[in-house]
């Protein structure tokens, strides 16, 4: 093995640890991002979830919210001709994904370790700082140490692994919302395509007929980057645990016995799918929610669709609240009024008990239903970049997150390309897009 110590060590590779290591090492800070996958992307690429949300104030503004590192991804993707389509204007294509991601890794200086799973945190004697942490990969257990680390595994599994305070699901039953399976369907005729109420339509009476078993209440398809090419995000699977790994085994099978119904039925009673085939499933299934770290601030929904405000903002985003009924049929939506986004704190960054972790992507501390909004892979790397930032900050100059100036933080997230609605900072795109 290569070097064991760094100063800031990113786990996880999806779209908030990518953000978080590029800003990190850009920084000056020696950066190790650890993937378990051979790949990064995590939601976009392991998961296949696409498109990505919107990254504009609501209510179909064009005033764009989040630049940084999720601008430049979609800059080089787009520059490789495979970001965007006609039809859906965020659509992009995994493999595109990767090698961009790759690419700003690599340019930043980030050194990367793919293949490792994280398998414990090793604490000092107080139970307050992590001294490093193990990954189970080819060479056996690995003992890596940092002077700061990010939990970027989407799941807050290092700040399990740690102590901190988590939480899970809705308060109620702590019961989290569905886990979908996305798959894709090739050589679809897309001129011959019903309207999507009328597929809807077509999916339920299929459903009285006993011929697919699926939860969810309409189908969600868009169109993906390749001609003839529909990208489907409809499968659903509830009560299932996605930190238990007999329930994510279960929940894998489930997902793919959804796949094949839902294919037998698109080519049987869809026009334009009948000559067409399932091109992929994604690698493992999608996960919207499971562990929430507690941490020095708990955002709420109600904040979110009053769009709050914060002094110690370090990302913004305008994602409805949408909640995927945990237990079976029925999605809540709730949109915040046109032209507006909502702030989020630094604070909700920083676990309670845990002096050198700070949280990136959409386990920071929420409610459950603050979650379902701030979950989305554009906001996560939003806040990706925001710890990676803060935690180089911390590691190079030897300060705690709960001491650090949180205006230090937001002026190099600035200078990186965030725009974070503070006064004097201004969009590098001033229409958005």
């Amino acid at each position: 093995m290569g070097k064991q110590s760094y100063d800031v060590l990113v786990a996880g590779g999806g779209p908030s640890g990518i953000a978080a290591a590029v800003a990190a090492a850009r920084l000056g800070a020696d950066t190790l991002l650890v993937e378990r996958y051979g790949f990064l992307g995590g939601a976009g690429t392991a998961m296949m979830v696409n498109p990505w949300m919107s990254y504009w104030a609501s209510g179909g503004s064009n005033v764009q919210l989040i630049f940084g590192v999720l601008q430049e991804l979609i800059d080089r993707m787009t520059e490789m001709g495979m970001y965007g389509h006609p039809k859906q204007k965020t659509a992009f294509d995994p493999e595109a994904l990767k090698v961009a991601a790759e690419q700003l890794c690599q340019e930043a200086g980030v050194k990367l370790l793919y293949h490792s799973f994280l398998g414990e945190a090793v604490m000092d004697g107080s139970g307050t700082r992590i001294d490093a942490v193990k990954f189970a990969n080819k060479a056996g257990l690995v003992e890596l140490k940092a002077s700061m680390y990010v939990d970027a595994t989407g799941d807050a599994d290092l700040a399990a692994l740690a102590g901190a305070t988590v939480e899970k699901g809705r308060e109620v039953d702590s019961l989290s919302q569905p886990m979908t399976l996305n798959f894709r369907m090739a050589n679809v005729d897309v001129d011959r395509l019903p309207s999507r109420a009328a597929i809807t339509e077509l999916y339920k009476a299929a459903k009285r007929r006993g011929e697919i078993r699926c939860p969810r209440e309409d189908v969600l398809w868009f169109y993906a980057n390749q001609p003839g090419v529909i990208h489907f995000n409809t499968t659903r699977v509830v009560r299932k645990d996605a930190t238990n790994p007999w329930e994510l085994t279960e929940a894998e099978i489930e997902g793919r016995r959804q796949v094949q119904q839902l294919v037998a039925f698109l080519k049987a009673e869809v026009a334009g799918f009948e000559e067409s085939y399932l091109q992929t499933t994604a690698p493992q299934i999608g996960v919207r929610e499971s562990r929430r770290v507690v941490g020095e601030y708990r955002l709420t929904a109600e904040e979110l669709l009053a769009s709050c405000r914060f002094d110690d903002v370090i990302a913004r985003g305008a994602y409805p609240v949408d909640i995927h009924n945990p237990d079976g049929e029925g999605t809540v939506l709730k949109h915040l009024p046109p032209g507006e986004w909502y702030d989020i704190p630094f604070r909700t960054l920083v676990p309670k008990k845990i002096e050198n972790l700070l949280i990136g992507g959409r386990p920071i501390s929420s409610t459950h239903e603050a979650h379902s909004a701030i979950r989305v892979q554009p906001i996560a790397m939003a806040i990706g970049q925001a710890a990676g930032t803060a935690a180089a900050l911390c590691a190079t100059g030897q300060v705690k997150p709960r001491g650090l100036d949180v205006r230090r933080v937001q002026e190099a997230l600035t200078r990186q390309g965030a725009v974070l609605g503070l006064d004097g900072d201004t969009s590098p795109q001033a229409a958005g897009e």
